[in-house]
């Protein structure tokens, strides 16, 4: 069966950046608070449909644009395990210690993609690296390393069960 019109126009905006509150919106014109969108979109994104949707269309750009989540990963790792050492020195001067900035030919190749800039400061050549902290976030949240939120599963007997049978079971009980 085929997504609905609505579930398309869904899935083509979120396809655009990620933000499936933004989508819901676009695709359901007449829901304007965010709260509800969220939630609504949030339900949207686990419909299997949708969900084989947005992979199959997630490869084709995959393809299509040569860039894959190798090439990205590999990006990150440059920026997050890259040192300050990689591009400067420190030399001993005698009186005072100067930090001195390497030829791009005796820094690392593989790790200049983690400059974000060179330039001439007040204070001689300053190198800006790009964000180390954000980029080994990113890896690992495509590690699965970092959780945002507790995710339950199981099913549950309609009446019989009561939240304190629930907690007792997540404490380890026999329920």
């Amino acid at each position: 069966m085929a997504l609905t019109a609505k579930q398309k126009i869904f899935a083509d905006e979120y396809l655009i950046d990620l933000n499936a509150t933004r989508a819901y919106k676009v695709a359901y014109p007449k829901v304007k608070k965010d709260e509800t969108a969220a939630a609504n979109s949030s339900r949207m994104l686990r419909n299997a449909k949708v969900e084989d949707y947005i992979q199959k269309r997630m490869k084709d750009r995959e393809k299509r644009t040569e860039i894959t989540q190798d090439m990205v990963l590999k990006e990150l790792a440059k920026i997050g395990f890259a040192d300050v050492t990689d591009f400067v020195s420190i030399e001993d001067k005698g009186a005072y210690k100067a930090v001195q900035v390497k030829t791009t030919d005796e820094m690392p190749g593989d790790k200049l993609g983690a400059i974000a800039g060179i330039k001439e400061g007040a204070n001689g050549i300053e190198i800006k690296l790009n964000d180390k902290g954000k980029a080994l976030e990113l890896i690992g949240r495509h590690l699965g390393m970092f959780k945002d939120k507790l995710e339950v599963s199981g099913t549950l007997e309609t009446e019989k069960t009561k939240l304190d049978d629930l907690i007792n079971q997540m404490r380890g009980g026999d329920g």
